[in-house]
């Protein structure tokens, strides 16, 4: 069985500090952005699939996962475009661009 061991690719990568299951606190402030989310309105959490084709994962208001597609309505408004950038919403003719927190 190959593991990150001798002559393996990962070897120097991994360590026994990564199997403890906790982030060492120096990575955790790193990755750790204060207020970067409005989690009070709709938050792009993540974008995946190819261009004209994305999905999107956003986290609604009250704290639910969503995986949305162009189309997908919402009680934010409708998702009319979704591209590398981040989303449209459209709500009541006006539109908002939503992009990651933090971008």
């Amino acid at each position: 069985m190959n593991g990150p061991g001798d002559g393996h690719p990962l070897k120097g990568i991994m360590s026994s500090k990564a199997s403890s299951g906790k982030t060492p606190a120096n990575v955790a402030a790193t990755a750790t952005q204060e207020k970067a989310a409005d989690l009070s309105s709709v938050t792009l959490i993540g974008l995946n699939g190819a261009s004209g084709a994305y999905k999107a994962l956003v986290r609604m208001p009250g704290g639910r996962i969503k995986q949305v597609t162009a189309g997908t309505r919402l009680t934010a408004g409708k998702i009319v475009a979704i591209d590398e950038n981040g989303l449209i919403l459209e709500k009541n003719g006006r539109t908002r661009r939503v992009e990651m927190p933090g971008s």
